[in-house]
């Protein structure tokens, strides 16, 4: 994928249709904003993030399609869906993306540690960029940032 290029066909239409993605957008978290702060304007290694990308059946809290890297953000509804989260991280895995989670309280009370986070990761990436996979049924491959899950960080 080149720098920029926008991931198009991958999509649920109807995400799309009902632009869910700008209504979320529009009402974000107070940890979504602030980590948003952080990330937007290429300030993490030069890198563009988007937030509230659409992803086939999901929508992206922030990611940075040039290294396929996906950060999520939870509150305390996360705890009651896990089985939720496993699957679409298995999806994002198939589809050759790296992941951060994080808890709504460790952003808004740790931000420095969480840009320190999400640098580190960046240089891991950049220094074993993954190979182009297929987009959906290809196979798993496994994060290499959380031993085969979006890492939660505690």
């Amino acid at each position: 994928m080149r720098p920029g290029q926008v991931v198009i066909g991958q999509t649920n239409k109807k995400i799309r249709s009902d632009k869910l993605q700008r209504i979320l957008r529009n009402n974000m978290s107070d940890a979504e904003q602030v980590l948003w702060r952080l990330l937007r304007g290429r300030q993490i290694c030069g890198l563009k993030f988007r937030r509230q990308h659409p992803f086939g059946d999901f929508i992206l809290d922030f990611v940075c399609l040039e290294n396929k890297l996906v950060i999520e953000v939870d509150g305390g509804q996360h705890g009651q869906q896990t089985g939720y989260d496993e699957s679409r991280t298995q999806k994002l895995q198939a589809a050759g993306f790296h992941g951060l989670r994080f808890w709504n309280n460790e952003v808004l009370k740790e931000i420095e540690s969480i840009k320190e986070k999400i640098w580190l990761a960046v240089q891991e990436l950049q220094s074993h960029p993954s190979p182009n996979l297929p987009l959906e049924g290809g196979g798993t491959k496994k994060f290499p940032l959380g031993g085969g899950d979006i890492k939660k960080s505690r």
